[in-house]
């Protein structure tokens, strides 16, 4: 039964990391390239367009680190990256009056969270420190 369970969440791992990533791609090359409807958005939440250069630069560079294997820390910071990218997108439509809006870039944060638990220790900071079962030191006293 264990086998399964641990089959499964690497099933749930890679279906909800593929989805985050085939977004941040679509999302970082509209953004690069400034399709009419992000500017749109963009200008109407009255952010400055080189917005969508570094904007879409971080999200281009998420898709290999949460893709490549290893590279746990950088893992790390690419999951907080685009939290706080659409937390804080969802903020920026809320602030702004478009409630509806906001929903998206919540529903896609929930995805990268979702990603980032059922992300295999390999994946995780934990490989940095050997073992996934090893207590840290303070644990420990």
């Amino acid at each position: 039964m264990q086998g399964k369970a641990v089959q499964g969440k690497s099933v749930g791992y890679w279906v909800t990391t593929g989805l985050l990533a085939a977004e941040l791609l679509t999302g970082g090359v509209w953004d690069v390239s400034r399709t009419h409807y992000v500017v749109g958005v963009v200008a109407r939440l009255g952010y400055p367009l080189y917005v969508l250069t570094i904007v879409g630069v971080w999200k281009l560079l998420a898709v290999p680190a949460l893709l490549a294997p290893g590279l746990p820390r950088l893992k790390e910071w690419a999951y907080a990256g685009v939290f706080f990218e659409m937390t804080g997108a969802a903020v920026s439509h809320a602030a702004c009056g478009e409630g509806r809006a906001a929903i998206a870039p919540l529903m896609l944060a929930a995805l990268a969270l979702a990603s980032w638990g059922l992300r295999p220790a390999s994946r995780s900071c934990r490989a940095l420190r050997g073992e996934a079962g090893i207590r840290s030191a303070h644990e420990r006293a």
